[in-house]
């Protein structure tokens, strides 16, 4: 008899996902038998250990906001993508042993590439969290010098000086850094009417907004890029291509 395996994501709140669907829709479009996907939505990562001692059959997990980094005390060992960029969003639970990677990278890389013909020499990158950091680290790769923009510049480590707040953005900012990325959850459902509070009057043809949210399809922080005539992505493409990158991660021996 086949042994039955879960997958699962971790995270808190959960309703903005669509990553069960993904997979269960995966499972039967691709006649992939005893695999089921869950969403486990702990609203503490101290949760972690029970919900892997009480599901035996889980095989792989899939890390999203606000655990991306308060989950590594929890692993056994690291892949060299997620120890570099100090974040994890994929488990492999293989002999009770937990290791983590950061298919975020490879789903970002892969989804940009084609929208970076023009060389962008700098980016801003709004938000300081998990995802944030995975982009920054395919974004330097490239040769893109990254600033991160944050709500309390206070809170960040005062060493970073490649920090604005968004009260600090301006025209002259604006101008300089024509590729901003929104690694921030502002502007996910339920909160579709929110948008990252920066100067968008600022905007031009030549700029390119990323948003790494997903859902809605096209957030208020794409609809404000557009109607400045900047060219706008979303974050779907990403979330298929490290999706993948993890399922490959989780049936590998």
């Amino acid at each position: 008899m086949e042994e039955k395996k879960l997958f699962g994501l971790i995270g808190y709140p959960l309703s903005h996902s669509f990553s069960q669907k993904y997979f269960n829709e995966k499972f039967e479009k691709e006649n992939i038998r005893g695999c089921e996907f869950n969403v486990y939505p702990i609203h503490s990562i101290d949760l972690l250990p029970e919900l892997i001692n009480e599901n035996s059959y889980l095989k792989g997990l899939s890390v999203t906001l606000p655990y991306k980094e308060s989950v590594i005390p929890f692993l056994n060992q690291l892949d060299v993508s997620a120890e570099r960029v100090g974040a994890v969003n994929c488990i492999k639970i293989n002999n009770n042993q937990l290791t983590g990677y950061n298919t975020d990278v490879y789903g970002f890389r892969q989804s940009i590439k084609p929208f970076l013909e023009i060389q962008h020499e700098r980016a801003l990158i709004l938000g300081t969290g998990g995802a944030s950091k995975a982009v920054a680290y395919v974004l330097k790769e490239i040769g893109i010098d990254c600033y991160f923009v944050t709500r309390n510049k206070t809170n960040q480590n005062s060493g970073d000086n490649k920090l604005f707040s968004y009260q600090e953005l301006n025209d002259n900012i604006m101008n300089a850094f024509k590729l901003i990325v929104n690694a921030s959850p502002v502007g996910m459902f339920p909160d579709v009417n929110n948008a990252p509070e920066i100067p968008y009057q600022y905007l031009t043809s030549s700029h390119l907004l990323y948003d790494l949210v997903y859902n809605p399809v096209e957030t208020e922080f794409l609809k404000k890029g557009k109607q400045q005539g900047a060219s706008v992505v979303n974050g779907l493409s990403m979330l298929h291509q490290q999706a993948e990158e993890a399922w490959k991660i989780w049936t590998s021996v």
